[in-house]
């Protein structure tokens, strides 16, 4: 399987990349962003633009894949609705109505998030924006698209998160992480688990186009024999 990757410098991102690295299945990894990642491997290319609204230019390299992980975002703080619609739905049907024609054989996945309003009629500004976004992905003609809604993410194996205020965050929440896990398991994941699920629905589907946290582990956790007959929705 080969993947395309958005926001492998981000935390969710990083998460994914790694597990794509260790995946025997995934032959290759396509990390497109606006900087380089410092990171080698053998498995990894990069194609680095500043423009990521416009693939005209690199149509031809984007052939050719069996999946796409979209992990970029941006918090809603501080951001008009214009602001935050253009780095959530513009920047995202941008990359993913490109990729649609050139790769119809792909997977789209998407990491959304919990409180994400499919009817788009929140008042909460970013849960409007988000359904839309999943939205107008879910109407464009790939083989399978899966919007996956993560609330808590503890970054594991040594990945951070890039963003200040969410490195204070995770300073004073992960060692209470344990007992998150305890007390409300459907609203705590990890990188490790998002990235598995995330590489099982691409590879052998999902049981629904929305994935909440539950979900997420169930899918996470299938034995490696059983994945492979695991239906698409």
């Amino acid at each position: 399987m080969k993947v395309i990757l958005f926001g492998a410098s981000g935390m969710v991102g990083q998460g994914a990349l790694r597990e794509c690295l260790l995946d025997p299945d995934v032959t290759a990894v396509l990390s497109i962003g606006r900087k380089p990642l410092g990171h080698a491997h053998e498995k990894l290319r990069e194609i680095v633009r500043e423009d990521l609204f416009d693939y005209a230019p690199i149509a031809d390299e984007l052939r050719g894949y069996d999946a796409c992980f979209f992990c970029l975002g941006v918090s809603a703080a501080g951001l008009s609705e214009a602001a935050y619609r253009r780095v959530t739905y513009d920047l995202t049907l941008s990359a993913a109505s490109a990729l649609a024609p050139l790769n119809p054989g792909m997977t789209f996945i998407y990491v959304s998030g919990e409180g994400t309003d499919s009817t788009e009629q929140s008042r909460a500004m970013w849960e409007r924006v988000k359904g839309q976004t999943e939205n107008a992905l879910l109407r464009l003609p790939f083989k399978a698209a899966y919007m996956f809604r993560p609330a808590y993410i503890q970054p594991m194996s040594g990945i951070k998160s890039k963003t200040g205020w969410y490195s204070a965050m995770y300073a004073v929440v992960s060692p209470l992480y344990p007992l998150l896990r305890r007390l409300i398991p459907a609203y705590v994941t990890t990188t490790e688990e998002l990235a598995r699920a995330m590489l099982v629905a691409a590879k052998h589907g999902a049981p629904t186009k929305i994935m909440n946290t539950s979900a997420i582990h169930q899918l996470a956790r299938l034995p490696r024999r059983d994945r492979a007959s695991h239906g698409r929705a």
